[in-house]
Parts: C-alpha cells; structure tokens; sequence
C-alpha cells in the first residue's frame, strides 16, 4: 500500500499542467467564430498557431489568420509536409491573401512580406508556440532577412510614420522540381493562382531542378520566376538551358548530370558551347560545379572553367571525356588553390601525364578535404608519381581510389602515404591485381586474406583507426560489386546454401 501510495504522487506531482497560452489557443480553434473575432486584438504572444489550424483543416480560420498575421514571413510548407493533399491547405491561405491584394491598402498589423512554402525550412518557427523554443525568440521572426528574397524597400517606413500605405506584392518562395510525367497539382494550382493575381504575387526559387521534362513546357513557368533569386539548379539540358542561366546572378552551385551530343553537328556543338559558356560570365557567386557524363566538354574544359569569376570550392567532373591539355588547364586555374572536393571519377586518366594530378594536389594541399579518382584507370607508374604531393594534403578526410588496376605494392605505398595524414577518416581502395585470377577478375580468396592481414599490420604500425574499404570487380555471376573491410566479406554468390 505504502509504495502504491508513493507512485501516486510522484505520478500526480510529476505532471505538467497545459499553459494557459495553450489553453487560450484551443479554446479559439474549438470556437471557430471567436477565434477569428479575436485576431485582431490578441497580443504577437497569444496568436493562435498555425499548426491546429493546418491540422484541423479550419479554412475560415486559415483565412483570418493570414489577413493578421504579425510576422513578415508565413513558413506554411513546413507544416504542409504532412498534411495531403495540400491545394486545400493553400487555397486557404490564398484566398485570405485575395480579400487583402484585392484592398490594396496594408492593414496596420499586417506584416507579411513572404509566403514559404519550401518543406524542409522553417521548421523551428513553430516550436515557438509549442514550448521548445523561448517566447523571446519572438522578436526575432519578425525580420527574418537572411531567409528572405532579395527585396526592394522603399523610402518610408509605414510603422514610423503611422501612414497606411499601399500594398506591396507578396513573395512566394518555392522550390521549383519539373520531373517526368509533368507538372504535379499542387504545383499547377499555384502557377494558376500567381497568374490570376499577376503583379500581386511574385513567384522566388531558390532551386530548381528539370529532370525528363521537355524544356518547352517549362520556359513559361520560368518567365514567371524571380531568376536573379535562384542559388541552386540541376538539370539535365545544359546547354538548352544556358539563356536562363545568365540572369541567375546569384547561383551559387551548378548540377548538371548528362548531355548526348550524337545527333548534331560539329558547327552547332561549338555554338552550344559559346553561348554556355558566354552565360557563365555572369555567374560571380557560382562555387559548385558538378559535370556528370557532360561529353562537349572535351577540348572546351578550359572555355568553361574561364568564365567563372569566383575560385571554384567544389569542381565536380565524372564521367566526361577530357583531353590532356583540358587537365592541364584544370591543375592551373586560379581556383585550384582554394579546393575543398574534387571528383574526376570515371574521367580515364590511364594514358595521361601524372603531372597535372602532382600540380592539383600541390597547389590544394592546404584546403583539399574530399578526393575521388575512383574509376579512372590510374597505373602503378601514375600512383607512383603521385604520392608524394598525396602525402602533403594535410586536411584530406576522405579519398576514394577504387576501379584503378594497382599492384599490392604500390597499394601499400599509397596507404602509407594517405593513412598518416591527421584528418584522414575514410578510405575506399581497390584490391589489387594480385588478389584476382583470369580475365574476369575473379578474387583469389586467400591472397585476398594474405594481403589483408598485412594491412591490419600496417594500421596497426601507423596506430591509426581510420576507415579502409577494399572494392573488388563485379561477381561474374551476380554482377554485385562487393567492398570488403579488413576480414573478407564473400558475395552471396560463394555463400554456402
């Protein structure tokens, strides 16, 4: 009895009563009439969240509140995110909007200036209504500026002078993603509403991403589109889309993942290029260049990398043809000294001078963090010639070196170089040739279990614990690619039944 008594009141004294913030929020969300009567006299504190709203699907409420609200920015994507479908949820909000563009007069508490509907931001604004965050962090989402687009304000302060003035438009910032099958609802429901409201609404992305979608269908969208906002675009029609990338002055990283050049001309290729590469004149704020399988590049890398006017932390080119001289020319630019990654995966290096590898590695030896030869068909003479640049690169934590054909000893001489290295974390290497039998690359088991035990003395002498992967070719049967740590791992294919 004495210890059921205890565990009574600990149970009652360990419960945390609702505030009464809480209690006053859900009486307004269960009192729909009241709670719209009353925005316009509860403090910023006591302003009924969003989230019951949303979650309650309370439409006339949603409109109320939007004509009210008491900050600048309204992060309605996040709270959107798991509520489907979302055009109801919007329409809304919008239709809230209407009643005041339609006036065309700021209401004095109105504050809103951008409407986000970005899903993976924002999210800690609500926790401010739930208790998580201090109710003194209010202040501070009232001028959100470094999460705004770029506005242009103008002359006179309304709240300083106590004037209503005139209704600015309303900026709506969105992630813009056209995939293959077109445009999803949600999507069309806005573009439809922006057009409808034209002037009124101002449609921002910060990023854009075009995959399987004819250009064609997209360009009307884009017009519509603040461009000189965007900071992140991937794409899949490079040099289609070049016109657009010009006014994008503010794009800061470049994905682009593949671009055929078999069915046109030579003469219209090298027109292509220009006009790209004309348009990166003005892209001063661009440090993250990825190339994927982008095949025009070869003999134009130099072009391309001519026109960036800020050093390039992040120069990504995979499976591209290049030439010896576009390497070179890659080892010397200005950028070089400032790498953070590099990537030249898939980029077959097998019969090309060293020397520019030794030159890249030397001249980032200071900020290089991220390396990826992996695939590029790299010799025992290349490795070799290598190392000791390798061996300077005093910041490097990762470094991928698998799919390159090296014997055991030249391996060894790499890990000797790279483990030491003080940041150095994580590996990925291949096993070497004298692990592997016939033309397949079919692995010799105990030379692979030979070699790795004298690696587990090498680590183990250069008391170091990072990470080293081993990658082995494709199983014959399975086409399984299998990474192995310091003990074997077979594929499932040699598993016994």
């Amino acid at each position: 009895m004495q210890g059921s008594f205890w565990s009574r009141f600990i149970s009652m004294n360990s419960w945390s009563p609702p505030r009464l913030s809480d209690l006053a929020n859900q009486s307004l969300m269960w009192h729909e009439a009241s709670a719209i009567a009353s925005l316009e006299l509860l403090p910023m504190e006591l302003f009924p969240p969003f989230v019951a709203a949303v979650a309650g699907r309370h439409s006339e409420t949603l409109k109320a509140m939007v004509q009210a609200w008491p900050f600048t920015r309204l992060c309605l994507g996040a709270l959107m995110k798991s509520q489907q479908p979302h055009q109801g949820i919007l329409k809304a909000v919008l239709d809230g909007l209407d009643v005041l563009l339609a006036q065309k007069i700021r209401p004095r508490r109105w504050k809103l200036k951008v409407l986000d509907l970005r899903e993976n931001t924002c999210t800690n604004f609500w926790s401010v209504w739930s208790g998580n965050r201090s109710r003194a962090s209010l202040c501070s989402l009232e001028e959100p500026e470094a999460a705004q687009p770029r506005t242009k304000r103008g002359k006179v302060d309304s709240l300083r002078t106590g004037e209503r003035q005139p209704l600015t438009p309303l900026e709506v910032l969105i992630d813009l993603c056209f995939l293959e099958g077109g445009l999803d609802e949600f999507l069309t429901f806005l573009i439809n509403r922006v057009k409808q409201r034209k002037g009124l609404l101002h449609l921002f992305s910060r990023k854009v991403m075009i995959s399987a979608m004819p250009l064609q269908n997209i360009e009307k969208i884009l017009k519509m589109v603040q461009l000189d906002c965007v900071e992140e675009v991937k794409l899949s029609t490079l040099t289609r889309f070049a016109p657009h990338l010009g006014q994008m002055v503010t794009l800061s990283r470049l994905v682009s993942y593949i671009y055929l050049t078999s069915c046109i001309s030579p003469a219209l290729e090298e027109k292509r290029v220009a006009q790209l590469t004309s348009q990166f004149l003005s892209l001063h704020q661009l440090q993250e260049l990825y190339l994927d399988s982008v095949l025009f590049l070869k003999g134009c890398l130099d072009q391309v990398l001519r026109c960036l006017k800020t050093p390039s932390k992040t120069p990504s080119i995979t499976n591209c043809l290049l030439s010896e001289s576009d390497l070179t020319h890659l080892s010397l630019c200005l950028s070089t000294s400032h790498l953070r990654d590099l990537s030249l995966s898939g980029v077959i290096l097998t019969s090309l001078s060293p020397e520019f590898i030794q030159v890249l590695l030397k001249r980032a030896s200071t900020t290089l963090q991220h390396l990826d030869f992996e695939g590029c068909g790299i010799l025992d003479s290349q490795v070799t010639a290598i190392l000791p640049a390798l061996g300077r690169c005093s910041q490097l934590i990762t470094f991928s070196f698998c799919g390159n054909p090296v014997s055991m000893a030249v391996l060894e001489s790499l890990l000797r170089h790279a483990i030491p290295l003080i940041k150095f974390r994580f590996g990925l290497f291949p096993t070497p040739l004298e692990c592997s039998m016939g033309i397949q690359g079919t692995l010799h088991l105990g030379t692979l279990r030979e070699y790795l035990a004298k690696l587990r003395l090498i680590q183990q002498e250069l008391g170091r614990s990072s990470r080293v992967l081993f990658n082995s070719s494709a199983c014959p049967d399975s086409g399984t690619r299998i990474f192995y740590g310091l003990e074997p791992i077979l594929c499932p294919c040699h598993m016994p039944a």
